[in-house]
């Protein structure tokens, strides 16, 4: 854009064009003063018909406050303004821009100012443009004019510039919208320009960006080592990276990955070098959520076995190396199976959870719990110092199962069991100590659950025969080699039969009939011993409904339960359903039941069951009484009508006098509530002969009958409409 200055037109014309406008001054003097009717001085004249030959738009205000416009404004707003009124010229500047341009030119009077001010001026034939007002007070040259006012045609440069600042908003924009941060940096390490990531990025302020500081001095300082090696690569003309957390005042932390390019110029030099930052936080919170996902348990927040597994071989490798022992507990939840089975998985997952909270905050420093699966839980004691630290932090394992577990208005908390082993005492890496460990848990399970035990080098043969046992129990499952075998129960006074207890049997792949104490382990185990259970059940019913087809007299048969059958809480309705379908009556079956059915953790749901049946008219008899914990409470508060003396008691009856009077007691206590004794064991005359004098009258043994298969039995029945041997 050219712009004119008053200075140099003058110069211009004086030098060029005087001798000519004075020809014509007298001229252009008579035409003026035929118009305004005002006779102006000689110089006034002069300086007029000057104005009037430059190209330029141009007004003046005399000291005598009067105007004159040039011809080229008039032309230019295509009116002769002289020919008007003083105010004639303010109806051409855009009511927009007048009202600020009046103000300026009434404060310039005052003052005595200059002033420049960009208006829209309304041209003759194009509209408005853009045009630069510069007012001039006292201009030289030109003595007789107070104010001069020019006026330059910048439209065409306007349009430009604005075209150029629009282009350049949007590239800032287009740059603000990324979500990138970018950063122009000058080669001595100093910031030139960035958008508006990156302002957040750095904690620039993004309304007042006052570029020129250090760049290194706006990273974190813990990321100023490897910011400064990215620069030095990228001042070499090296790409470089580096990445880092940066913690903004009242934002949250994120991470940021940096890349530094180098900015070349067209000789190839090192120009400025550009920093593209890029916000990694959901990369890497994805990261730390899969670390999670890999390493923790998600139901507690507990290392799982992955995790597990890495510790463990970690910490006996620095015990090795630092001459250290090393405790690892293995820990089991007594019948947590039952919780999910009676309440819901639900219930489960909540005793896991707030058992996982409290296990992670009871121990010291260092000691390292996980959950490995289902119920199952391992502690790792590094720098053990003693077995006795071992087991006291296995009571304080179990302590946390102690404080209330409240769900759904019932206590869950329930009982737990723990294995211990110790490195190197036990064994000398992580895989053999778990084993240990296990094995220990194991044993303590095969004796009764609860409480804790250390392991033991014998412990394996017994783990050994468990293991056995439940896989042989499995294949007689399978193939279906479980019998029933009946020992009928005698009345002592004339050896009648009353009734018979069922009694599980199986045959060997010779052939051979074996008995239930080759598979004892797997009455320990719900699934096994719920399914032996329901075999045995149906092949009882099976015989009973073949024995009434034929029109036996059918007798009252016992059938056992074993401790384990009744944690599902559904033992009673499974029963009492199954003899529904054979149409047997209810009061021809009698449930035998052993003392610790109603001691261990589950007795609760034992009780329940056993008030169903006898309800529905099914006998319940206590086996095994006065060897276990006997209780006199049990027989008063619970659902039995026979006690089932042991035949350890009639074994050392004439060698041992305690054992003759606890028979005599448990015969008294019988008589006195109403409750039927039946003696087990019986073998010998002699045995027999006390018994009677100990008032017993029902029994069962070898002296009367060894248990027999179907066929046996039903020769011993008799048919309905036979006559009754007392009659």
């Amino acid at each position: 854009m050219v712009v004119f200055k008053w200075v140099g037109c003058m110069k211009y014309t004086f030098k060029s064009k005087l001798v000519p406008l004075r020809q014509e001054f007298n001229i252009q003097l008579d035409h003026i003063n035929e118009v305004s009717n005002v006779q102006l001085p000689t110089e006034t004249l002069t300086s007029q018909a000057l104005l009037d030959e430059l190209p330029q738009p141009i007004w003046v205000k005399s000291k005598q406050n009067q105007y004159y416009y040039n011809q080229a404004i008039c032309q230019y707003l295509g009116k002769n303004l002289n020919q008007h009124e003083i105010i004639f010229w303010q109806n051409f500047i855009h009511p927009e821009d007048f009202e600020h341009f009046i103000v300026l030119w009434q404060q310039a009077l005052l003052t005595q100012h200059d002033f420049a001010k960009e208006c829209r001026i309304k041209h003759v034939q194009k509209g408005y443009r853009f045009c630069l007002i510069s007012v001039q007070h006292h201009p030289k040259n030109l003595n007789n004019f107070a104010w001069m006012v020019t006026v330059n045609d910048i439209h065409e440069h306007y349009l430009k510039q604005l075209e150029l600042a629009h282009q350049v908003t949007v590239k800032s924009q287009m740059l603000d919208a990324s979500l990138d941060g970018i950063t122009m940096l000058t080669a001595d390490g100093r910031v030139s320009d960035m958008n508006r990531s990156a302002c957040l990025a750095l904690g620039v302020s993004i309304n007042a960006k006052k570029f020129g500081m250090s760049w290194l001095n706006l990273l974190p300082e813990s990321m100023r080592n490897s910011g400064q090696n990215a620069f030095n690569h990228a001042i070499k003309g090296e790409n470089s990276h580096f990445d880092g957390m940066m913690v903004i005042a009242g934002q949250p932390a994120q991470y940021w990955e940096h890349t530094l390019s180098p900015v070349l110029d067209d000789a190839g030099l090192i120009q400025s070098i550009l920093c593209v930052s890029r916000d990694i936080s959901p990369q890497k919170m994805a990261e730390k959520k899969l670390k999670q996902v890999i390493e923790l348990d998600e139901l507690t927040g507990l290392y799982n076995r992955r995790a597990f597994n890495k510790i463990f071989k970690k910490t006996i490798q620095n015990a090795r190396q630092q001459q250290q022992s090393v405790g690892f507990l293995l820990i089991d939840l007594d019948y947590f199976k039952h919780i999910n089975d009676t309440l819901g998985h639900i219930a489960g997952d909540y005793l896991l959870q707030i058992l996982g909270q409290r296990l992670s905050g009871c121990f010291k420093s260092g000691v390292v719990v996980a959950r490995l699966g289902g119920d199952e839980f391992a502690i790792i004691v590094p720098n053990l110092t003693d077995e006795s630290e071992l087991l006291q932090i296995a009571k304080t394992a179990r302590l946390q199962l102690d404080i209330p577990i409240c769900y759904a208005g019932q206590y869950i908390n329930g009982g737990m069991s723990t294995g211990c082993a110790i490195y190197p005492r036990d064994a000398q890496n992580s895989s053999t100590l778990l084993q240990c460990a296990d094995v220990a848990l194991n044993d303590l399970k095969i004796s009764g659950r609860g409480g804790i035990r250390m392991f033991k080098s014998t412990m394996f043969k017994a783990i050994e025969v468990a293991t056995k046992q439940l896989a042989l129990a499995r294949a007689i499952i399978q193939n279906d080699k479980i019998v029933p075998f009946y020992q009928p129960k005698v009345r002592l006074a004339d050896a009648k039969v009353i009734g018979f207890e069922a009694l599980l049997r199986w045959y060997d792949k010779e052939g051979c009939i074996q008995l239930p104490s080759h598979i004892f382990s797997s009455f320990q185990d719900y699934e096994l011993a719920t399914r032996i259970s329901e075999i045995m059940q149906l092949k009882v019913f099976q015989d009973m409904t073949q024995w009434l087809d034929s029109g036996m007299q059918l007798l009252p048969i016992s059938i056992n339960a074993a401790p384990v059958e009744f944690l599902r809480d559904n033992y009673a309705e499974t029963l009492l359903n199954r003899l529904a379908q054979f149409n047997i009556p209810y009061e021809m079956v009698e449930i035998e039941i052993t003392e610790q059915s109603l001691s261990e953790r589950g007795s609760d749901y034992v009780i329940r069951a056993l008030k169903l049946l006898k309800k529905a008219g099914i006998h319940i008899s206590l086996d095994d009484f006065g060897t276990g914990h006997s209780s006199l409470t049990r027989l008063r508060n619970y659902p039995v009508d026979c006690l089932k003396i042991d035949r350890n008691f009639i074994e050392n009856m004439h060698d041992d006098p305690s054992a003759m009077a606890i028979v005599k007691a448990i015969s008294q206590i019988g008589a006195s509530i109403s409750l039927n004794i039946l003696v087990e064991g019986i073998e010998h005359l002699e045995q027999l002969d006390a018994l009677k004098a100990c008032d017993c009258h029902i029994g069962q043994g070898f002296y009367f009958h060894r248990p027999m298969a179907f066929d046996h039995i039903t020769a011993l029945l008799q048919p309905v409409d036979a006559p009754d041997s007392e009659s």
